[in-house]
């Protein structure tokens, strides 16, 4: 369940809304819903669906959330907020959030190809040992037919 509230805060984040935005659109307190995102509240699933259409994603979405994984889903850009005199845009769909990602992104790929040729020098090591242990095998065996 601890997942589910962490869901709920990368999400929230990643929109670049604060508590207390997520709180106007959901209709209560900056204090109670900061008390979900803690784990403090027990969520109804009216609540849980509600939370999940505030931040643009299917509920099955919101409680198996995968952090390194974002889906822009096609929301409306203006979320009319409960008085109904004030819109919220969407700031999951502005360019600067957009390119945060797609550089973190591309930083985790940098990460991920210097991991990979570090394995590739590992496993050419490993196959240079492999080849020398043979050989001494191999020069261990010829030993031991001379002197036998």
């Amino acid at each position: 369940m601890k997942d589910l509230y962490e869901n709920i805060r990368s999400l929230r984040r990643f929109k670049g809304w604060k508590q207390e935005t997520m709180a106007e659109l959901l209709e209560m307190s900056p204090n109670a819903y900061a008390a979900i995102e803690q784990g403090k509240t027990d969520l109804k699933l009216s609540r849980l669906k509600q939370i999940a259409k505030v931040l643009g994603v299917d509920l099955a979405d919101l409680l198996h959330f995968d952090k390194s994984v974002f889906v822009i889903h096609n929301t409306t850009a203006n979320s009319q907020l409960a008085n109904g005199s004030h819109k919220l845009v969407n700031s999951c769909t502005t360019t600067s959030n957009i390119e945060h990602e797609l550089e973190k992104a591309r930083l985790q790929l940098e990460q991920k190809d210097k991991e990979m040729a570090y394995l590739k020098l590992l496993l050419e090591q490993k196959d240079k040992e492999v080849a020398y242990l043979k050989e001494i095998l191999e020069l261990k065996k010829e030993a031991s037919s001379v002197v036998g």
